[in-house]
């Protein structure tokens, strides 16, 4: 038996297939009650279609004149989470991201009812979504293309340019990417090392699709494999901190945190092990989080956070050479 957002709908497409229906044929094709029927005319109105009802022995229920069944529809919270997308896609180091996520919610608004429109403006108005900081690119154009390939498996050429070598040509399969702590990775199979590999993006250039295509293997998973490759990357250092936050808390920001081990829930907050090859990177990163923290090691990390203190005190300090207006 059809659910009523199911009846809901069909009442929709009889509205629109037949211009004026009265509430009793309605009734009848849908198996329901005329009271139902209302039900229904009302949940219809409530998200933003526009319906005349006329009383009398020939009325009934029809679409103000004009109105066209959108492409897509959309409720409260499918928006919520759209309109979140879109923010977080702007910090992702998409292709053009820009016009590009501009442009989409424009033919979003155009498809949605009034109502909803209002709705996605005052998300994209209000909130902000801060991840962390991307590094930067080489190729503009390599994560539209890695992720084009993903998807239809077909074998990649690149330039990778390792900090300890030359830049070397690759052929690699991606099997999928993966964002982590603020960096994009390629994971899959190299040619070269005849071995499973993981990418780093900025690393990578000159990105090209190629004739060549592959089959991924069954119930791969991209971030398990990156997680188990970077315990195994060298040289790396091991980080210990406490976190003064809960464990609700946590669950909200646990896509940031690479883990070695499974949080442990000690006086204050829960301890946290994980591993960065750098310093100075890992101190910035930490400087964006919304809670305190304490660094219990490693002695490197916390001259790495002094250090950017330093920096962030002194940019609030000014010189008597730069003039400073006064009210």
């Amino acid at each position: 038996m059809a659910g009523p957002t199911t009846r809901v709908l069909a009442v929709l497409e009889l509205l629109q297939a037949n211009g004026q229906i009265g509430g009793a044929e309605l009734a009848e094709r849908l198996g329901v009650d005329r009271r139902t029927i209302r039900r229904y005319i009302t949940a219809l109105e409530d998200i933003g279609v526009p319906i005349v009802t006329e009383q009398g022995r020939y009325g009934g229920y029809r679409l103000v004149a004009g109105f066209k069944l959108p492409p897509m529809m959309f409720t409260d919270e499918e928006t919520f989470a759209v309109s979140l997308g879109l923010l977080a896609a702007s910090q992702l180091g998409l292709t053009n991201a820009t016009p590009a996520i501009a442009s989409v919610q424009a033919k979003l608004e155009r498809v949605m009812p009034a109502n909803l429109k209002r709705r996605v403006r005052s998300i994209s108005e209000t909130t902000q979504v801060f991840l962390p900081r991307r590094e930067p690119s080489r190729d503009d154009c390599a994560l539209e293309t890695l992720t084009k390939a993903a998807e239809a498996m077909r074998t990649v050429g690149l330039i990778y340019h390792s900090p300890q070598h030359e830049p070397i040509e690759r052929q690699i399969d991606p099997y999928g990417l993966v964002f982590q702590q603020g960096r994009w990775y390629a994971v899959g199979f190299c040619h070269l090392r005849g071995a499973m590999r993981s990418f780093r993006l900025d690393r990578i250039s000159g990105v090209r699709l190629l004739d060549d295509t592959f089959t991924r293997p069954a119930h791969f998973n991209a971030a398990d494999f990156l997680s188990e490759s970077l315990m195994s990357w060298g040289p790396t250092y091991e980080v210990t901190l406490v976190l003064h936050i809960d464990r609700a808390a946590y669950a909200y920001f646990e896509n940031q945190f690479f883990c070695t081990d499974p949080f442990e829930e000690v006086e204050g907050g829960l301890l946290l092990n994980t591993r960065t090859d750098s310093f100075e990177w890992f101190a910035y990163w930490l400087a964006q989080l919304p809670f305190r923290f304490t660094v219990l090691k490693p002695d490197g990390l916390k001259e790495a956070l002094r250090e950017h203190a330093k920096h962030l005190l002194a940019s609030c300090e000014h010189s008597s050479s730069y003039p400073i207006d006064k009210p």
